[in-house]
């Protein structure tokens, strides 16, 4: 089973329209600080990023954020234990990615997709071995669930790839989920 020390979660620089997402946010950094497990993340002060980034903070926990250099001054998040600047957004990805055990997406935008899409994928084709959760709040994921289970009905998508992502809808259950996984490759071609 993974040793889960730092979780790199991907979520909204905008707080978004439904008070649970912030709730979600601050229960997963308050929970994270009390699991000693670090949050690794995009940097950022403002929204969701914030919330989850504070809440560990408040709860005596450790924060790294990485942010490219052009954003930090803009929308760094100056209180947390370590920020990190990096190039661009795709060395900012990359060292997330290598840093992190596991991955928790909360809701978010294209960004906190995209993010989620490259971890899920880096999975499929072997490149990690680290267990990836969705935080589906107040059914945000709902739909993009759906998707998922449309493209493997479809048969564009292998159901044990589909089961890649663990989902929950509270964040004790997907953190205990996350440390019971055990991530195996499969060739995606076999």
């Amino acid at each position: 089973m993974p040793q889960l020390r730092r979780i790199g979660v991907f979520c909204g620089s905008s707080s978004g329209t439904e008070p649970a997402f912030t709730e979600a946010a601050a229960d997963l950094g308050r929970a994270l600080a009390e699991r000693s497990i670090e949050l690794v993340y995009g940097g950022g002060a403002t929204g969701l990023m914030g919330t989850v980034a504070d809440a560990v903070l408040g709860h005596g926990g450790h924060v790294i954020g990485i942010i490219p250099g052009g954003l930090s001054t803009e929308v760094g998040h100056p209180g947390i234990s370590q920020l990190v600047e990096v190039d661009d957004m795709h060395a900012r990805k990359a060292l997330m990615y290598d840093k992190s055990d596991a991955f928790i997406a909360l809701p978010g935008g294209f960004g906190t997709l995209d993010e989620l899409a490259e971890v899920l994928t880096w999975s499929q084709l072997g490149l990690h071995a680290k267990p990836v959760g969705l935080l589906d709040v107040a059914g945000y994921y709902t739909d993009l669930l759906t998707f998922f289970d449309r493209a493997v009905a479809a048969g564009l998508l292998k159901e044990r790839n589909r089961a890649l992502l663990v989902t929950d809808t509270a964040v004790p259950p997907l953190l205990d989920t996350l440390a019971a996984t055990e991530v195996v490759y499969e060739p995606k071609w076999q």
